[in-house]
């Protein structure tokens, strides 16, 4: 039986926090509103990263469908399960992960009523790690600002990669401006997010993120910022990192 809640990466508080949200995270107009907007991007640039990395040339017909087919992925903190379907949906072996039980269970429930298949687990990036689980991929997309442990947690990912694989990390910068627009403005104005979703203090720099992952024996591939346009509500891959971003890093063969 998982002992999630006791893991030393694990952030009661942030647990509880998104816990309470839960039954939202599939409504589109809801608390989580802001994630579905920015879903498209994440998947867009993941899938462009993995095809490109492992030389995938996509076959006609089905293939083109499932371009990840063959691989297996790890969405480590998957929440509502928002990512965890589309990656499924483009072909890859999913085993999505969060420390909320909760999660879990609204996450499984609508892969079954999408007709999914995913294996959903209560556990955390550290037993995952102690139980010797290996991937060809692995998401840590706006999980990182959320853990009690940043360096246990992102240990235990690199750790599960398997040589030639590929990491994703996706967070918030640490500035003024991220203050402002993450905090001020979506938490407070704009009521996007409910208050208290992010601590500020926990936002990692790019140089951070980037030194932690070295740190374990990964390069880094990619880094891309990711800029929200409020005219045409929409979001866009940018060099603009000084709020949101994402960085792709591989482990040496």
């Amino acid at each position: 039986m998982s002992d999630a809640a006791n893991s030393k990466s694990v952030d009661p508080k942030e647990i509880s926090n998104f816990a309470a949200m839960a039954d939202e995270w599939w409504d589109e107009k809801g608390k989580f509103k802001p994630l579905h907007k920015f879903n498209p991007i994440r998947i867009g640039y993941i899938r462009d990263q993995v095809i490109h990395h492992f030389g995938l040339q996509p076959t006609e017909g089905a293939g083109q469908l499932k371009p990840l087919k063959g691989l297996r992925l790890l969405d480590i903190g998957c929440g509502g399960g928002l990512l965890s379907e589309p990656m499924a949906r483009l072909g890859a072996e999913v085993v999505a992960a969060d420390a909320s039980e909760t999660n879990i269970r609204v996450a499984s429930l609508h892969a079954e009523k999408m007709g999914l298949s995913i294996d959903y687990r209560h556990t955390t990036a550290e037993e995952l790690a102690a139980a010797g689980e290996k991937f060809d991929i692995i998401l840590n997309m706006e999980v990182i600002e959320h853990v009690a442990d940043v360096d246990g947690f992102n240990a235990s990912c690199c750790e599960m990669l398997k040589p030639g694989g590929i990491l994703f990390v996706a967070t918030l910068n640490r500035t003024m401006k991220s203050y402002a627009l993450a905090i001020v403005g979506a938490e407070y104005i704009l009521r996007w997010l409910p208050r208290g979703t992010h601590n500020w203090k926990k936002f990692l720099r790019p140089s951070e993120v980037i030194k932690m992952v070295r740190n374990r024996g990964l390069l880094i591939k990619d880094m891309s910022g990711a800029t929200y346009n409020p005219i045409n509500d929409n979001w866009r891959l940018s060099q603009d990192f000084s709020v949101n971003y994402m960085i792709a890093a591989h482990k040496p063969s």
